[in-house]
C-alpha cells in the first residue's frame, strides 16, 4: 500500500474539500478506491490529508484533490458535479498543462457573483470567443454555450471594446411569421427569445437591462429581422442556431461589419426543423473549417454544467440513437442480399 499526502491552507479548505458529511471525499474514496483521512497539524497552516491505496490510484485520488484546493482557493465552491467532473478529467488524464478550469472572472453579475468557466471545455471556449471574430459552438444542453456568450458580451460592452449587443434566435414553431400571435411585436417574439432575456437579466439586472433596451444599447430581435443590415461595432450572438436553414446561416454570417464579433450556438441533436431540411449550423462547421478568424468549437457531455442527471441523460440518448444507426445500416444490408 502507498501514501500520498496533501497539504491544506487552512481548515476551511479542509472542510470544503471534504464537503457536507464528507461527500465529496467519498466520491473520490469510491472511484480510485482508496482511503482519505484528514491528519490534522499543530499550526494553523491547514491540515495534511492522508490517501492511502494501491501506488497508481494514491497519485490519482491526490491529484483530484490538489485540484479541488486549488479551485477552493480560487473562491470557487465544491459541488457534486464540479467533484465528477474533476474525477473524470483526472482518470482521463485530460487536466495535463491546465491551470485549472479559469482563474479569470469573465464578468460579475448585478450581485456581485463572478462569472467563470466551470469546465476546462467552457476555459477553451472562452478564449477561441476571445481571439477569433465568429465563433460557432456546438454540443448538448447545459454546457454554458449561450450564457457564456451572453457573459463575453456584457463585459465587450462594459469595457467600451462594442457599442451596443445584438442576439437573435430563429422563430422555427411560429415559421418566422408571428403575425397571427396576440400583441406587439416584442410579446409575440417573447416566448423563442426567453433564455436570452434570463441570461441578460442576471448579467445587468432588470433596471440596468431596461434601460440599455430603451437606448437601443441591447436588440433582441428573431433572426428574420436580421436581413439587410449591416451590423458594425456590435456583439452578435445567434442562439439557437442548428433550427436556422443553411440560407439563413449564410443571410446572418454576412450581416457583419467593422469590428464586431458574433457567436453562434446550437445543439445538432435537437433540431427542430422540417424533416429533411438541412441545419444551417451543421453545413457552416463543415463550410467555414480552417478560415482564419473563424473558431468551431463542440462541447462534449463532459462540459454539462447542470445536475448530473443531465448529462447522464444526453450519454444514454446518444448510445441509444447510435445503436439505431447501425441497426438501420444493418437492415439496409439485409435487404440488398435479399435482392
Amino acid at each position: 500500500m502507498t501514501e500520498k499526502i496533501v497539504l491544506t491552507q487552512s481548515d476551511e479548505a479542509t472542510s470544503a474539500i471534504f464537503g457536507a458529511f464528507d461527500a465529496n471525499v467519498r466520491m473520490i474514496e469510491r472511484a480510485f478506491d482508496v482511503r482519505i483521512s484528514n491528519r490534522s497539524r499543530d499550526t494553523d497552516a491547514g491540515d495534511a490529508l492522508s490517501v492511502v491505496g494501491e501506488a497508481e490510484s494514491c497519485a490519482l485520488a491526490a491529484r483530484v484533490l490538489e485540484y479541488l484546493k486549488r479551485m477552493v482557493g480560487d473562491g470557487e465552491s465544491l459541488s457534486e458535479q464540479s467533484v465528477e467532473y474533476v474525477i473524470g478529467i483526472v482518470r482521463d488524464g485530460i487536466e495535463d498543462g491546465e491551470s485549472g478550469f479559469s482563474r479569470d472572472v469573465i464578468c460579475v453579475t448585478n450581485r456581485g457573483k463572478p462569472i467563470k468557466a466551470k469546465t476546462i471545455g467552457q476555459k477553451r471556449y472562452i478564449d477561441m470567443i476571445e481571439k477569433n471574430t465568429v465563433v460557432l459552438g456546438t454540443g448538448p444542453a447545459g454546457t454554458g454555450k449561450t450564457f457564456l456568450a451572453v457573459a463575453m458580451a456584457v463585459e465587450a460592452l462594459r469595457d467600451k471594446s462594442v457599442s451596443r449587443i445584438i442576439l437573435t434566435r430563429p422563430a422555427v414553431e411560429a415559421g418566422e411569421r408571428l403575425g397571427f400571435l396576440p400583441g406587439d411585436l416584442q410579446s409575440k417574439i417573447d416566448p423563442y427569445l426567453r433564455p436570452l432575456y434570463d441570461a441578460l437579466f442576471e448579467m445587468l439586472g432588470g433596471e440596468n437591462y431596461q434601460r440599455y433596451l430603451e437606448r437601443g444599447t441591447i436588440e433582441i430581435a428573431p433572426l428574420a429581422y436580421m436581413r439587410g443590415r449591416t451590423l458594425d461595432d456590435s456583439f452578435i450572438i445567434l442562439d439557437e442556431a442548428q433550427n436556422t436553414t443553411p440560407e439563413q446561416m449564410k443571410m446572418f454570417l454576412t450581416r457583419l461589419g467593422y469590428n464586431s464579433k458574433a457567436v453562434v450556438t446550437g445543439d445538432l441533436s435537437q433540431t427542430d426543423l422540417p424533416s429533411g431540411q438541412k441545419s444551417g449550423l451543421a453545413i457552416a462547421a463543415r463550410v467555414l473549417s480552417g478560415i482564419d478568424g473563424i473558431g468551431i468549437f463542440e462541447f462534449s457531455e463532459r462540459d454539462v454544467v447542470r445536475h448530473r442527471l443531465v448529462r447522464e441523460i444526453i450519454s444514454a440518448y446518444e448510445k441509444y440513437e447510435r445503436s439505431e444507426a447501425q441497426r438501420g445500416r444493418g437492415s439496409d444490408g439485409a435487404k440488398g442480399q435479399r435482392k
